[in-house]
């Protein structure tokens, strides 16, 4: 490969790089958001999928403040110790 294949074979690695990254963090933003607003859904199982992925996620002030919401806003005993046993992990965390 000659000296400008090369250089162009690296330019390309490194925009798909950037490319990839920009399309992983739109794909991870939007699930986000979406576990969000499932986690408010009137569907049982949405809010406990929600629940798992919130608590697959990296502990936050942010996370910990809508676990919180949650916690009072759930009427369902079981939904709500598993927020509370996640919240309490994540006051441990972050404290």
């Amino acid at each position: 490969m000659t000296h400008t294949g090369s250089a162009r074979h690296a330019r390309l690695v490194v925009y798909g790089f950037i490319g990839g990254l920009a399309v992983g963090i739109a794909a991870w933003s939007s699930q986000l958001h979406r576990s969000r607003r499932d986690l408010f859904s009137r569907h049982p199982w949405r809010r406990l999928a929600a629940l798992g992925h919130l608590g697959g996620g990296a502990p936050s002030a942010e996370a910990a403040r809508l676990l919180s919401e949650y916690v009072t806003w759930e009427s369902r005993p079981a939904l709500r110790r598993r927020g509370e046993r996640m919240l309490r992990r994540m006051k441990l965390y972050l404290d």
